[in-house]
């Protein structure tokens, strides 16, 4: 066969060729040799043939990557190559040969030998609010992955033990060797016989089936810290699933959930509450004995208290998580009853009350707004 022509002389083009240049370049030499229009010329028919064939090559990004990096190898699997190479080769392949020869482009072969980390376990705690606050000690269950306690990690049945893979000789890589256009290439992959652990069981354990680890059932004690929030997570470091190959282990990820409170409610590392006061201790003032997360905690409400009055007692709130001695505050919110039922003389004393308190005038309706207060500053209509 004739040595072939370069694809871009075919076409009558620069390497450096734009997408549309090439384009304009076929469909005229495609008009040139088509054989309908060159009825007499019996060269224009194998012309056209090769405009063609140029053609689906440069139009094609990643033929045209292969072509400009190999020529005609490349892109033709019946080309001759260096080394007397011919036909059976796919370059579609050439990554994988490359790949084994360098590392596979950020590649390679993984060692099942090497020490793994183990992964990670999760738990669910739900706690009370005060032990949120305080913190606690909890012993808890769940599941781990570990050594095989039956055969200490090998996968082997009691009294036998790894037999040296046959096929590799415990390297964990079989060399395998590919003929392509630049001669013969020996690659090492992973030993299929072992998957490149070098050893194969031939007696497998019974109780983790030759895999040297199992899943079990283990207690631990957590102690979670004072200040800790519902929704937050605890990381106990090294408590989870046992590292294979000498690795070290994964964490234990506890998600705690926080019950709520009747009486207390949480904003951050603050502590809102809501008491009750009568009419009486709001007007004359009184000592209260306040619910704390410490305990109850006497405080003085001042009298002329009004309704809805917040006050703060500082320091008897949350602790800061991992913050030492720092505590959030508590916001205590006034709430005054009023009585439902009288008694004659708890009425006639009512009835006193009222001769030296008289009621406040009767409230009068606002007065019509007027046109620039319905529709607010640049006439923009009040909402």
């Amino acid at each position: 066969m004739a040595e072939k022509r370069d694809y871009y002389e075919v076409l009558g083009v620069a390497k450096s060729a734009a997408e549309d240049e090439i384009k304009k370049a076929y469909r005229q030499r495609a008009k040139q040799y088509h054989p309908d229009l060159n009825p007499g010329d019996k060269t224009a028919e194998a012309k056209f043939k090769e405009v063609n064939e140029a053609y689906e090559i440069l139009s094609d990004a990643q033929k045209k990557a292969r072509y400009d990096q190999f020529g005609h190898a490349g892109v033709d699997p019946n080309a001759a190559g260096p080394g007397g190479f011919q036909g059976g080769f796919d370059f579609g392949d050439l990554g994988d040969i490359l790949g084994s020869m360098f590392g596979g482009f950020g590649g390679g072969w993984s060692n099942p030998n090497a020490p793994r980390r183990g992964g990670n376990a999760e738990e669910r705690v739900t706690i009370s609010f005060e032990e949120a606050a305080k913190g606690c000690k909890r012993t808890l269950e769940f599941s781990r992955v570990e050594p095989c306690a039956d055969c200490g990690g090998s996968g082997c049945a009691p009294g036998s033990s790894p037999k040296t893979c046959p096929d590799c000789g415990g390297s964990g890589q079989s060399t395998v060797q590919q003929r392509t256009p630049f001669g013969v290439i020996s690659s090492a992959k992973t030993c299929a016989r072992c998957q490149g652990r070098g050893k194969i069981v031939e007696q497998p354990c019974a109780k983790c089936r030759g895999g040297g680890r199992v899943r079990r059932r283990v207690s631990q004690d957590v102690n979670i810290p004072a200040g800790i929030d519902d929704g937050q997570a605890l990381n106990v470091r090294g408590e989870g699933d046992r590292g294979a190959n000498g690795g070290p282990a994964g964490d234990l990820i506890i998600d705690v959930m926080v019950r709520p409170h009747p009486f207390f409610e949480r904003e951050g590392y603050n502590v809102w509450c809501d008491v009750s006061v009568q009419f009486w201790q709001a007007a004359l003032g009184d000592t209260l004995r306040i619910p704390t997360l410490d305990g109850k905690v006497e405080h003085k409400l001042p009298p002329g208290t009004a309704p809805g009055t917040v006050f703060q007692m500082r320091g008897r709130g949350i602790p800061v998580l991992n913050g030492g001695s720092r505590r959030g505050d508590q916001l205590v919110r006034v709430q005054v009853e009023v009585p439902q039922k009288l008694s004659d003389e708890q009425r006639a004393l009512m009835e006193q009350l009222r001769e030296q308190f008289p009621a406040s005038a009767a409230v009068t309706p606002p007065a019509e707004p007027s046109a620039d207060e319905k529709h607010g500053f640049f006439g923009r209509k009040k909402k």
